[in-house]
């Protein structure tokens, strides 16, 4: 039976559909769709996520999903039948279908001189690197804020910075990719034991954001604890010449230590995180630790 051809609706150019479709976790699918929309000014996309697809009947639902709601797809998949199906059918119904992978594996395999295994999901296989990646986020969690100040020797990366300067978030970013790191809150009226900042081992990186900025984020973070207005007026936690204070001696500690700094005012997480992960590659590489 031939299948029907679908009349796709009048365009939308800024709402549609977008399949991402894979047959691993979907991670790596989500976070270069999430890039390549991040370039298009004023679009709506439908998000359609598809992950662990890895059997036939899986996939036809999902087409019969594409048919009801057509939009470009992207996918990750490695089973030459399902790739083949999928791209016959949206070819059918006139919607992009893109392999993001298929000119990095193509590259890398050029370059090899070996074809790839073509097994789903194997970047999540539970070797070494998996265990390097769950002992990490364990870790972090233990030395987040502070907490835990005893064994920072075996920190990869030691954060330190005032209230608010994203120190957690950061450190959870770089846990999942394998690295140990914990993080030291600067909070007036309470001394940090000068020893900690003296670690050998760990690369130290100072954050720090502008004073505007905190008073903005510490504000927010107290209205959605409860706090009312009359309160917050008060709190000294918001005062702007106290928090510019606050910025100014965290400058004069990491300058004191030589630490590399990172102004996170304008940043996300993810690009501070990737500037920790270079200067920490930086690193090993002049010590010749390569791992």
């Amino acid at each position: 039976m031939t299948p029907k051809k679908i009349d796709q609706p009048p365009r939308k150019p800024n709402r549609f559909h977008l399949h991402l479709v894979s047959d691993a976790t979907g991670t790596t699918l989500l976070g270069l769709a999430r890039a390549c929309l991040a370039q298009f000014e004023g679009v709506e996309p439908v998000q359609k996520f598809w992950p662990l697809v890895r059997t036939q009947r899986q996939l036809d639902k999902i087409i019969v999903e594409i048919e009801n709601n057509p939009g470009p797809v992207i996918f990750t998949l490695v089973d030459e039948k399902m790739r083949r199906r999928l791209q016959e059918r949206c070819e059918e119904l006139h919607v992009p279908c893109v392999a993001v992978l298929d000119p990095i594996i193509r590259s890398l395999s050029s370059y090899l001189g070996r074809n790839a295994r073509g097994v789903p999901g194997l970047q999540h296989t539970m070797d070494d690197a998996y265990f390097r990646r769950v002992e990490a986020i364990d870790f972090t969690l233990r030395h987040d804020d502070g907490k835990k100040l005893s064994d920072l020797e075996e920190a990869d990366v030691i954060l330190v910075g005032v209230s608010r300067t994203s120190k957690t978030p950061t450190s959870v970013f770089l846990a999942r990719r394998g690295i140990k790191a914990a993080n030291i809150p600067l909070v007036p009226g309470v001394e940090v034991p000068p020893e900690r900042f003296e670690l050998k081992t760990p690369l130290y990186v100072g954050l720090t954001t502008s004073p505007d900025r905190l008073v903005h984020i510490r504000r927010n973070r107290l209205k959605a604890d409860g706090h009312d207005g009359k309160k917050l007026e008060e709190n000294k936690y918001l005062d702007p010449e106290k928090i510019t204070d606050e910025v100014r001696q965290a400058r004069k500690l990491f300058t004191r230590h030589g630490w590399p700094v990172i102004d996170v005012t304008k940043r996300s997480v993810e690009e501070t995180a990737a500037e920790i992960m270079a200067l920490l590659q930086a690193r090993r590489e002049k010590s010749g630790d390569l791992v």
